[in-house]
């Protein structure tokens, strides 16, 4: 994990469109309201998702069958698999068909691994790793094999996550709200990675001819960012405010 980690500039913020930061600076405020009405019942994010679940065991999907909102074709489930981190775990946030946009689909591949097809065909989107507190630590993208997706390049997935929304309340109003609002408050770390995962990729294929590096075991990640929520509204709200000034 550690060779592919980064940080974004945090120029980065100035430069975003006045819009943009509206819609991040809004998402920043549904996330902390959703842990202040969950705190209030001694609640978490992680412990709602497993809550009723039975015993928790690695690699099972919590809660069960997912989530999916039929409107918007959004899903998200959360498990864990790696003892060796300080994560509890994490959430796998994804885009299904026919929730993917007109006339974007999956690149050509030549390699013996059946990949998903028609409407089965989803995009992984990120990874939100998650303390043993219900919090986020950081976020991450995968290699193909890890989530059975079908493979999108990189501006194709990153145009997806405008349509990324779990508007319903199973297994948590709160939990979906602060999911929905993650993937908007994190947009400019979630685009680097997504770029960055198809840079890993390349490089992988040169590096190891004949591989394929979809499937590779070798290669898991494909990046990861530590993230902070309240520092991340913190500079969305620094970067209103230059706007406004220098107007």
């Amino acid at each position: 994990m550690n060779d592919k980690a980064f940080e974004i500039d945090n120029d980065v913020f100035t430069k975003l469109p006045r819009k943009q930061l509206e819609r991040m600076a809004d998402a920043g405020t549904q996330i902390i309201e959703s842990y202040r009405v969950l705190q209030k019942g001694g609640l978490n994010i992680v412990g709602e998702v497993l809550k009723g679940q039975g015993e928790f065991y690695e690699l099972e999907h919590y809660p069960k069958d997912d989530v999916f909102d039929g409107e918007t074709n959004s899903q998200y489930y959360y498990h864990a698999h790696r003892a060796e981190t300080k994560e509890n775990g994490h959430f796998h946030t994804f885009l299904r068909q026919p929730g993917i946009p007109t006339g974007i689909s999956p690149v050509p591949y030549s390699g013996t691994e059946p990949w998903p097809k028609g409407n089965d065909a989803l995009s992984h989107l990120i990874g939100i790793s998650m303390d043993a507190y219900g919090f986020p630590l950081g976020l991450f993208a995968t290699n193909r094999w890890v989530t059975a997706e079908a493979w999108y390049k990189a501006e194709d997935v990153i145009a997806m996550l405008d349509y990324f929304k779990i508007d319903h309340a199973h297994p948590s109003w709160p939990v979906n709200l602060w999911i929905s609002s993650m993937l908007v408050l994190f947009r400019p770390q979630i685009e680097a990675l997504i770029q960055q995962r198809d840079h890993v990729i390349a490089g992988w294929e040169c590096r190891y001819a004949g591989v394929d590096a979809y499937e590779d075991r070798e290669l898991e990640l494909t990046g990861y960012t530590a993230i902070n929520v309240e520092q991340q509204i913190k500079l969305v709200v620094t970067a209103i405010e230059k706007r406004d000034m220098a107007a």
